[in-house]
């Protein structure tokens, strides 16, 4: 089969490779659409230590089961389908808690840390157990059913987060998650909704989808504006959806005393913020990892026209495209936010 191969830092090669092999528990999956995520694109260059050469990426796909493996059952060929980013087992200790995001010996598709090494979707074909697998509605596209992972981990951030009616939010990054954070914030009856990215396209798309104002950090003082749109007290709760130290800063100097800050974003390996404004005020910091659970939500959501997908694709293109995009996407031009590449 042909693939997209991270060969080594900053050089993706389309070649020929072998087809993946499946056991009993697998389904072979016909790859119809693989998006780029951010991860994917920061993790090219080798700065946050996920995406060890040589390896095929890509986890945020959709397709066409082709074969399945002898104790498989509920699944067909020919089925459309989707499935999560996370490869989990399902004897862990987590993964009974209903934490399977957390658990012991997890993977996720197209990832190599050290620990382990799974080649993800960015070709013809690729391997999954069939209980990560979700049924595609009829009614929703493999592109569409391709952005469900980012929408699942926005969710998911969501409901680790506690939201009360008229609640005021801040999200600090605009870009894919923040998007679909501010849709479901939205949806959730939030109050007000202020958006910051240094990005002015970013914050207009931001107010088209549920955004009450937009803050640009290079133009403002975020902190003061949050605090004047809020009563002088500041947000409730906070979503950093960057993975920067500016940005953690960002989300826990805008909210109130008592506020929730949830952090989505996952670039940076390490950064300081300030632990006594986050003691003294009484601030909960935590962590918001992948998805657990939220597949199925999120295609209804699709389904039913609740979530908007369609608005932040930039561009589908053929897999042999997939060097160019990805540079491009690394230059960070303006205008590309989600690129699906599709292998036919």
């Amino acid at each position: 089969m042909k693939a997209l191969i991270l060969k080594e830092y900053n050089r993706l090669s389309y070649e020929e490779v072998a087809d993946p092999e499946y056991g009993p528990n697998d389904v072979l999956v016909q790859v119809k659409a693989c998006g780029i995520c951010g991860s994917d694109v920061h993790g090219m260059d080798g700065s946050t230590g996920r995406r060890i050469p040589p390896l095929i990426m890509g986890h945020e796909a959709s397709g066409v089961i082709e074969a399945v493996g002898g104790n498989v059952t509920g699944w067909v060929e020919g089925d459309r389908v989707t499935f999560d980013s996370t490869i989990y087992p399902l004897e862990d200790w987590y993964t009974r808690k209903g934490q399977y995001n957390l658990s012991d010996g997890r993977m996720v598709l197209g990832v190599s840390c050290g620990d382990y090494r799974r080649h993800g979707a960015f070709a013809e074909y690729v391997v999954v157990p069939e209980h990560i697998l979700y049924r595609i509605p009829e009614n929703v596209s493999f592109e569409q059913a391709a952005m469900v992972e980012p929408v699942a981990v926005a969710l998911h951030a969501i409901n680790l987060t506690p939201i009360s009616l008229n609640d005021s939010a801040v999200v600090v990054g605009a870009g894919m998650i923040g998007t679909f954070i501010i849709q479901q914030l939205n949806a959730a009856g939030c109050g007000k909704i202020i958006a910051i990215d240094i990005e002015q396209e970013k914050l207009n798309l931001a107010l088209t989808l549920g955004a009450t104002a937009g803050l640009n950090p290079n133009k403002c003082d975020v902190p003061k504006e949050v605090f004047a749109l809020t009563g002088s007290r500041g947000a409730d709760i906070a979503f950093e959806a960057v993975g920067s130290e500016a940005a953690v800063n960002c989300a826990i100097h805008c909210v109130r005393k008592g506020a929730v800050v949830t952090v989505v974003g996952n670039t940076a390996p390490t950064v300081n913020f300030p632990v006594q404004q986050v003691v003294t005020r009484e601030l909960r910091l935590q962590g918001s990892c992948a998805v657990c659970g939220e597949y199925e939500a999120v295609l209804d959501m699709i389904e039913n026209g609740k979530v908007n997908t369609d608005v932040i694709l930039s561009a589908t293109a053929p897999l042999s495209e997939g060097p160019g995009w990805f540079k491009r996407l690394y230059k960070g031009e303006k205008g590309l936010m989600k690129v699906i590449l599709k292998p036919s």
